[in-house]
């Protein structure tokens, strides 16, 4: 396979030629362990720094973060990552999350990466799964088991 790269899967004990960008499972690359990227769209800074040390604490993920429309487009296809935290209102000029939601899932490169939305309001999860994110979860579910059993499904390696 031209361009592909050797990754070894772990619990699995071999390798395999694979894409690592698709691969959505704790993986290791010639031995070594990679952390889980996220992109953390739109917060303010309270918020990014709470959702930062929630996602570090429980996960080896590197957090990158994104605070307008264009910035969060341009990361998403630039950078491989394996969850997208998308805020339902940016912070920094109050666009809509859901505006980079649709753009992400009409690129061919980001349509099958996970995104969520973070907000409370159950509409606007209901309203992101409708339109092809994974339900996400409010700034008050933060620390709630649930929600880092829903994260682990993305980030646990």
């Amino acid at each position: 396979m031209a361009g592909a790269e050797k990754v070894t899967l772990a619990g699995i004990g071999g390798s395999v030629i694979a894409d690592p960008i698709n691969i959505h499972l704790p993986y290791q690359i010639w031995g070594e362990t990679v952390s889980r990227k996220v992109l953390d769209v739109g917060q303010c800074n309270p918020d990014h720094a709470r959702i930062t040390e929630f996602l570090q604490r429980e996960f080896d993920v590197e957090i990158q973060r994104a605070h307008s429309f264009d910035e969060a487009v341009k990361s998403a296809l630039d950078t491989p990552f394996d969850l997208i935290l998308i805020n339902r209102i940016l912070d920094a000029d109050g666009t809509a999350g859901m505006a980079i939601l649709y753009e992400l899932k009409s690129q061919p490169s980001t349509a099958d990466v996970p995104v969520m939305i973070v907000s409370n309001y159950l509409d606007a999860q209901n309203s992101a799964v409708e339109s092809g994110a994974i339900r996400g979860f409010g700034k008050s579910e933060l620390n709630k088991p649930a929600t880092r059993e829903m994260l682990a499904k993305y980030l646990a390696g």
